[in-house]
């Protein structure tokens, strides 16, 4: 392909109240075996894009073990591959990443050692599936100097969260709100674009220059009326899960067969680093119903719409309905869950009851009692 990739996947905010106390977003457990930041790795790979970035600052511990080898989105390669960066002292910078912008042009290098002529910027919080190439193709047909992908949101979902576009028939950006208190539209901006190679360059280097550091607000709000900014509209699913609200409306959706089906075909499934764990084992007596359950699990009770990740024990008579149940989570017998996140690590104490709203589900975090010597 003629571009390479960038990943912005350094972001956090309180919103995801305490999932995101020890991860990025971009590291959020998802499906029961996947991260976030698996979409648009895969979607990368699968529009053979070869040399990508990501672009990491907050707690970074979670992702970069995930990221660790780049073989798992086939980025191990003699060309190209998988480069993970973070904020660095130097003695000309000892600034952190200050927003979008500063964080792509302190990694400017990345850019310059690159010889394709167009660039993909992705979030890394972003659940979809998205050939590349095909934005990549409207880009040049329109002689863009940017082009964001959109979609209209979701009835559920909060439209003051999310940058409103507002385009004219030929598909041309000819208004932006950024999370406005009122809502114009219910198209809104996903988070990926692509630029020219160059024209990105000269923009980083003209924005550092007059202490700009937003993409959004510096450079496609700031050009809208300037540079030919152009919105293809993404009409299968998409998702941001940046709130916990929308992380756990996200992965209830993919107990729906035609969801999982869209993004787990064979040919191109998402991708993510795999672990050597047993099939999960289901004992007599258990009872599981439109569930999620992965690898290295052990169920004794009963699971109703839920997803289980990794490594959990469920417990013998526990009841979980409607829940979350993260890695290597330990729930004993005789246990309530329903309409909850159970955070990964977590020791949940028999003859236990915790119920959510629907609307507004619980998190539970307490202490792994498991591993205290």
């Amino acid at each position: 392909m003629k571009a390479i990739g960038i990943i912005l996947a350094g972001g956090n905010n309180k919103r995801m109240k305490e999932l995101t106390a020890r991860r990025a977003i971009a590291a959020m457990p998802m499906c029961g075996t996947y991260r976030a930041i698996d979409f648009a790795l895969t979607n990368m790979a699968n529009s053979n894009v070869q040399r990508v970035a990501v672009l990491t600052q907050y707690n970074t511990k979670s992702l970069d073990e995930h990221l660790s080898s780049s073989k798992w989105w086939d980025f191990g390669r003699k060309q190209g591959g998988l480069f993970v960066y973070h904020p660095t002292i130097t003695p000309e910078n000892a600034n952190w990443y200050r927003g979008t912008l500063d964080a792509m042009y302190q990694n400017m290098h990345f850019l310059k050692e690159s010889h394709e002529p167009y660039v993909i910027i992705a979030s890394g919080d972003g659940v979809y599936k998205l050939d590349y190439n095909v934005v990549l193709d409207y880009h040049i047909q329109n002689r863009a100097d940017i082009t964001m992908v959109t979609t209209t949101l979701q009835d559920w979902e909060d439209s003051s969260r999310f940058g409103q576009v507002i385009t004219d028939e030929d598909g041309r950006v000819r208004g932006f709100e950024e999370k406005p208190m009122e809502e114009a539209t219910r198209e809104v901006n996903c988070g990926i674009y692509i630029i020219r190679r160059r024209l990105l360059m000269e923009l980083l280097e003209a924005s550092n220059q007059e202490d700009r550091y937003d993409f959004i607000r510096d450079v496609i709000i700031r050009f809208k009326d300037v540079r030919r900014i152009y919105s293809y509209h993404l009409d299968s699913y998409w998702s941001n899960i940046s709130s916990a609200k929308s992380y756990f409306k996200t992965n209830m959706d993919f107990l729906n067969r035609d969801i999982r089906n869209f993004f787990f075909k064979a040919d191109d499934a998402l991708m993510t680093k795999m672990n050597d764990f047993p099939p999960a084992k289901y004992n007599p007596g258990c009872h599981v119903r439109n569930s999620l359950v992965s690898s290295g699990s052990i169920i004794n009770g009963t699971v109703e719409n839920s997803v289980v990740f990794k490594k959990s024990f469920i417990g013998s008579n526990c009841v979980i309905k409607n829940s979350i149940i993260l890695n290597d989570v330990y729930i004993g017998d005789n246990t309530y869950i329903e309409n909850c996140i159970v955070e990964s690590h977590n020791t949940i104490y028999a003859n236990s009851s915790y119920v959510g709203d629907p609307e507004d589900v619980s998190i539970i975090v307490e202490k792994n009692s498991r591993y205290i010597i």
